[in-house]
C-alpha cells in the first residue's frame, strides 16, 4: 500500500490571500493509506479545517476544537462520502459517547457531536463539510430520533441538510440512540 506524503506551501488568493498548505499523497484512494499517512495528512490539514469552519462565526464551527476528540486519528468508515472523519463531543455528550456502548437508551439532551471531514481528490486532501448532530428534548424531532442534523460547508457557511437524509441512515443505529461510532481500531481508549 502506498503512503507517501508531501506538504508544500502554496499561496491561495481567497479572503485576503492567506497562506495555506497543500496536503498531498501519492495514494489514489483513501483506503490505500497506512495509518501514519492518514495522521500526516491530518496534521497538515487540521488547522485549515478549523479556520475554515470557524470563518463565518458559527458557534459549533468556532468551538468544536475545544471539545473532547473521540478517536486517535481520522478514519474512513464508508458513510459520509468515503471521507476521513474525526469526531468531537461537547461536554454534555463526551461521557456517554466515549463509552462506545453497543446498546443504550439515549444521549443527554444538549449533546452535540461535530465530525470534521476531508477527502482525497487526485492525491490532494480536500476539506469537506463539518457534520453536526444535536440531541433535542424528547419530542423535538421524533421522526429523527430527537436529533437535529446540521453541517457547515468547507467555507464555514451553513449547508442545507434534509433531516430525513441523515436520519434515515442514523436511525439504523436506534439501539444506541442513532450513533455510529468511529472505527473500532481508532476509538479513543480502545
Amino acid at each position: 500500500m502506498r503512503s507517501f506524503f508531501v506538504a508544500t506551501a502554496v499561496l491561495t488568493l481567497s479572503a485576503g490571500a492567506a497562506l495555506a498548505q497543500e496536503c498531498t499523497t501519492d495514494a489514489a484512494d483513501a483506503f490505500d493509506l497506512e495509518p501514519q499517512a492518514v495522521e500526516a495528512l491530518y496534521d497538515c490539514i487540521q488547522g485549515q479545517m478549523a479556520d475554515q469552519y470557524a470563518s463565518q462565526g458559527d458557534g459549533v464551527g468556532a468551538q468544536y476544537r475545544t471539545w473532547q476528540v473521540t478517536s486517535t486519528r481520522p478514519a474512513v468508515a464508508g458513510p459520509h462520502g468515503n471521507r476521513f472523519l474525526q469526531t468531537f463531543a461537547n461536554d454534555i455528550a463526551a461521557e456517554q459517547y466515549l463509552k462506545f456502548e453497543e446498546e443504550f437508551d439515549a444521549m443527554p439532551v444538549g449533546s452535540v457531536l461535530a465530525k470534521e471531514s476531508f477527502a482525497l481528490k487526485d492525491g490532494k486532501a480536500r476539506v469537506g463539510p463539518l457534520f453536526i448532530m444535536t440531541k433535542l428534548a424528547p419530542g423535538g424531532a421524533p421522526e429523527a430520533g430527537d436529533w437535529r442534523y446540521d453541517a457547515l460547508q468547507p467555507n464555514g457557511k451553513v449547508m442545507g441538510i434534509q433531516q430525513s437524509f441523515c436520519a434515515d441512515c442514523h436511525l439504523g443505529y436506534d439501539y444506541r440512540d442513532s450513533l455510529a461510532y468511529p472505527l473500532e481500531e481508532v476509538r479513543l481508549g480502545k
